[in-house]
């Protein structure tokens, strides 16, 4: 391999520096928003009375809404431009999710959860296909995993935070969940403001990019969709029906399962274990997500370097099950701590290499609507994960066997990966 270019090392950091954090930043309080409501429902589904299959029904609405208006919302961004869309986007869930404090009762739990997905849908896609107007192909693993760690993030710091504003129950007569609700809602639409300043749609509009490192990074991406344009399908209709598209949804579906299925449920399996107190388990809860974060951007840096895609997602969906058939026989915390933390590492260290072979082969409309195509199917299993282990909770009253079934699934993604063609 060819040492980098200092011309071009320097720029990917000065783009890394000024684009990942902020990017980051915006996905955390997005997946906080998404998850939150695990935290207020401690409080809320007393309140108003909701069933736990009410409770699960409206949790999951979130992903109808975002499955459903994934491509359109795509295809606008690519239309209008991300600084634009970006922030609507931002705006429109902050506010929603503030107005979850306004819930009455089941049905505008229902509405309101519906909505939230809706408002969000198009978010991570659009920043996806953001970074590859800005990151040439071979630094896009590392980028997608810096970004990326912010899910993991989030899992660190949403468990106290949300527990925290849990507790301001009774100021100005609101309970704990309606604050909840409402100030961790607001920095999205703050964000979404700064956005409209901070967030140049293209290279050229970035007034912190040097003019040489402007005019390399801009022929650099020029000549990569052009040879992209000579081997690859460039249509909406082609995009939409590529077997490579709906391969990479299923592969992902299979990831998301994994991810959602254990972090949803890992309170609940640390619970089992150990009789903490919640800000003890909120700690150890928190490791895994820690271990993550490390794992995802040593998996990306390490796939760009050996500009390879297809066995780093492979190797670590098949991580991610060695994790999860641990968990399932662990009767210690020790043990579970360290196969929950491999689970981790291996599902959200797919990220990375997996949005880089994903955006490897699409490019404009093609690689919007390819791209919300392939986030849209894998996020099915944000509802398929958590139900899948609850059901064999019930019908086992342990969680060995949900998790033996994710690692199935897990292994099943890893699978189809490798039936791909390596990319010339």
């Amino acid at each position: 391999m060819h040492a980098p270019h200092p011309l071009a090392q320097q720029t990917i950091r000065r783009l890394t520096w000024r684009l990942i954090p902020f990017l980051g930043l915006l996905y955390l309080v997005a997946y906080l928003d998404r998850i939150n409501i695990s935290f207020a429902a401690l409080q809320m589904n007393q309140d108003l009375g909701l069933s736990a299959v009410a409770y699960g029904t409206g949790a999951g609405l979130f992903f109808l809404g975002y499955v459903l208006f994934e491509i359109p919302s795509n295809l606008l961004l690519q239309r209008i431009g991300p600084r634009i869309w970006i922030a609507r986007i931002l705006v429109s869930w902050g506010l929603i999710s503030m107005a979850m404090a306004l819930t009455q009762g089941e049905m505008s739990f229902y509405v309101l959860r519906f909505l939230l997905g809706v408002a969000e849908a198009g978010f991570f896609p659009g920043i996806i296909l953001y970074l590859t107007g800005w990151f040439p192909a071979c630094e896009r693993a590392r980028a997608v995993a810096l970004f990326a760690t912010a899910t993991a993030l989030a899992g660190v710091i949403g468990s106290p935070l949300s527990g925290a504003l849990l507790e301001l129950d009774g100021w100005w007569g609101w309970r704990g969940w309606h604050w909840l609700f409402v100030l961790e809602g607001l920095p999205a639409v703050l964000l979404g403001l700064v956005v409209l300043f901070k967030l140049p749609d293209r290279p050229d509009q970035a007034r912190w990019l040097p003019a040489d490192e402007c005019a390399w990074l801009t022929h650099t991406l020029q000549r990569e969709r052009d040879t992209a344009h000579a081997q690859s399908r460039q249509t909406l209709g082609e995009a939409l029906t590529h077997p490579r598209v709906w391969l990479l949804g299923m592969v992902y579906l299979c990831m998301v399962i994994g991810m959602y299925g254990i972090a949803l449920w890992l309170p609940q399996m640390l619970r089992a274990l150990t009789r903490v107190d919640e800000f003890v388990l909120g700690l150890l809860n928190a490791l895994p997500f820690l271990a993550a974060a490390a794992g995802m951007v040593l998996i990306g840096w390490h796939s760009d370097r050996h500009e390879e895609r297809r066995w780093h997602v492979a190797g670590s969906l098949a991580l991610a099950a060695v994790g999860a058939l641990l968990a399932a026989s662990a009767h210690h915390l020790p043990l579970a701590l360290l196969a929950f933390s491999l689970a981790a590492v291996g599902v959200w260290g797919v990220m990375g290499p997996f949005w880089a072979l994903a955006t490897s082969f699409l490019r404009g409309a093609a690689a919007a609507a390819g791209i919300a195509l392939i986030n849209s199917l894998g996020n099915v299993g944000g509802f398929l994960g958590p139900y899948l282990m609850g059901w064999f909770k019930q019908v086992t009253a342990g969680y060995g066997a949900g998790l033996v079934v994710v690692a199935a699934i897990l292994l099943a993604g890893g699978a189809m990966v490798l039936t791909m063609r390596p990319a010339r």
